[in-house]
């Protein structure tokens, strides 16, 4: 099937990212409107590779820019996508603040309109995998599914929400009782009903140690108050949950990966993402000392120190026969 795509705004004005961003509007395959954005290099005929960045919940492309600066130094060009449901991908509710998806299965067609706008800009190849938080997740599944990637990386990965068992227990139950009585799209008890970082000071947070790399995030809701996404829905946390258990179960796929995981970590399951990469055959787990959720957006020495070694990751795996994973050889 031939998606539709179109062009997008892409705001250079607040990515502080590399020159040349650009984004596309992607139709679905279920007819949902998405935005897909990348940033090339300008030496495309240099370049190593390109990383297929998936963004957490309640991010947006432009909140990558820096990264992208940080990949492109290393001969990387980046992609990066507004899922579902946030950014200025369509919203899937009257109120544009509720983090919401029908199932999480959905988000592996948003993938697919990913990769299809990565097709037509002809980003260059090896493509690697980066997921970060609930981008992880939807990351890993697609892994299961074949994704044509080298390899993968991953950062606070959401393999899991960080919930006492008992908690968890009753969002379980909650959650699906709410959704099957037709609830799905209230507020999940306890859930924030603004962007966390318009309501949330730097003392304490618990997404960075960098002052500076919050205020980034402040300028750019300010700026643009259409990213705001608040808490997830009743439905959003059934479908997270039951996603995440799912693959629990699961081995490793066979991917090389590596995954960066701060130790002061308290968004998403820590536990879980340690039996995960205890498990992986060809994977490493990274702590990083002091980290808190967005460990892509620390300070300049943890961000140096994670780039260098997150880009040595997707070097390594990078060779002309290791375009795609073995899963996808047989």
């Amino acid at each position: 099937m031939t998606l539709r795509i179109e062009e997008a705004p892409f705001w250079s004005d607040i990515d502080d990212g590399p020159a040349g961003g650009k984004a596309v509007w992607v139709h679905t395959a279920d007819g949902v409107r998405i935005r897909v954005g990348a940033w090339p290099l300008d030496d495309a005929a240099a370049a190593r590779g390109t990383v297929l960045l998936f963004p957490g919940r309640t991010e947006y492309i432009e909140k990558y820019g820096r990264a992208a600066g940080d990949f492109a130094a290393r001969g990387y060009a980046t992609l990066a996508v507004d899922w579902r449901g946030q950014g200025f991908g369509d919203r899937m509710t009257d109120n544009p603040l509720q983090g919401h998806v029908g199932r999480f299965s959905d988000y592996q067609l948003d993938v697919a309109g990913a990769l299809a706008a990565a097709e037509m800009w002809r980003l260059p190849k090896p493509w690697h995998l980066l997921g970060h938080s609930m981008g992880g997740c939807i990351g890993l599944r697609s892994l299961y599914d074949g994704m044509p990637v080298a390899s993968a990386a991953f950062t606070g990965p959401m393999w899991g929400i960080a919930l006492s068992e008992p908690t968890r227990t009753i969002a379980r139950l909650l959650s699906s009782a709410g959704t099957r009585m037709g609830l799905g799209k209230l507020y999940a008890p306890g859930t924030v009903r603004d962007a966390y970082v318009m309501i949330e000071p730097f003392e304490g947070n618990r997404l960075t140690n960098d002052p500076e790399m919050y205020d980034y995030m402040r300028r750019q809701t300010i700026a643009h108050p259409e990213y705001a996404l608040a808490g997830p829905t009743l439905g959003w946390l059934h479908e997270a949950l039951k996603e995440t258990a799912e693959m629990a179960q699961m081995p490793a796929p066979d991917y090389p990966c590596i995954t960066f995981l701060g130790t002061r970590e308290k968004i998403v399951d820590v536990p879980a993402v340690h039996r995960r990469m205890e498990s992986w055959p060809n994977g490493r787990l990274e702590l990083v000392e002091t980290g808190e959720h967005e460990v892509m957006m620390d300070t300049p020495e943890v961000r140096k120190a994670l780039f260098d070694t997150m880009c040595a990751h997707f070097d390594a795996h990078g060779g002309a026969d290791q375009g795609i994973s073995t899963a996808l050889r047989s």
